[in-house]
């Protein structure tokens, strides 16, 4: 890695460490660590779990088809997207399944205890979880997209509802 990129990769095991995403590992397990970069310029940490999800046992949980969300919106005028930005971070793993995240960096080896993205399973189980949140709105005035949740309405009036109930 470039100095650069060695910079960013403490900044960024700080970040998660600080925030309990991860704690340091003792697992036989061990991903590897590459960054990505992002649309704006800056990159991102990512693990390689391409070889454990082979072993993954999938979430069958069905993604919603882009066709059928769009069919939903047929007469909608006012839209707001709500971008859960971290919202793999917000499930807990399960404790048996901690050490199947393990990464290896040259500072350390470490686990999340929180779902990480590169895994399999995290959008279809967020989505599982949010069409749950989302039930009554769903198929009315609410669509539920990976980490994105769109609330639609025909009217103004009707959007301040709709969003109001969406954000409680």
């Amino acid at each position: 890695m470039a100095p650069t990129e060695l910079k960013e990769l403490k900044v960024q095991l700080q970040e998660l460490l600080d925030k309990g995403y991860i704690r340091p590992s003792i697992s036989p397990w061990g991903a590897p660590v590459l960054f990505m970069k992002k649309k704006d310029g800056s990159v991102c940490l990512c693990i390689d779990y391409r070889e454990l999800n082979k072993l993954t046992i999938k979430n069958r949980y069905p993604l919603p088809r882009i066709d059928d969300l769009f069919d939903q919106l047929q007469g909608a005028k006012v839209f707001s997207k709500i971008d859960h930005w971290s919202s793999y971070h917000q499930l807990n793993i399960k404790d048996g399944d901690i050490p199947k995240t393990a990464f290896r960096i040259r500072y350390g080896h470490y686990e999340f205890l929180v779902m990480s993205f590169g895994l399999t399973n995290p959008p279809a189980t967020f989505i599982e979880l949010m069409n749950r949140v989302f039930h009554d709105m769903l198929d009315t005035s609410v669509i539920v997209f990976i980490d994105d949740i769109l609330v639609y309405s025909k009217d103004e009036e009707t959007h301040v509802k709709n969003l109001n109930t969406a954000l409680q």
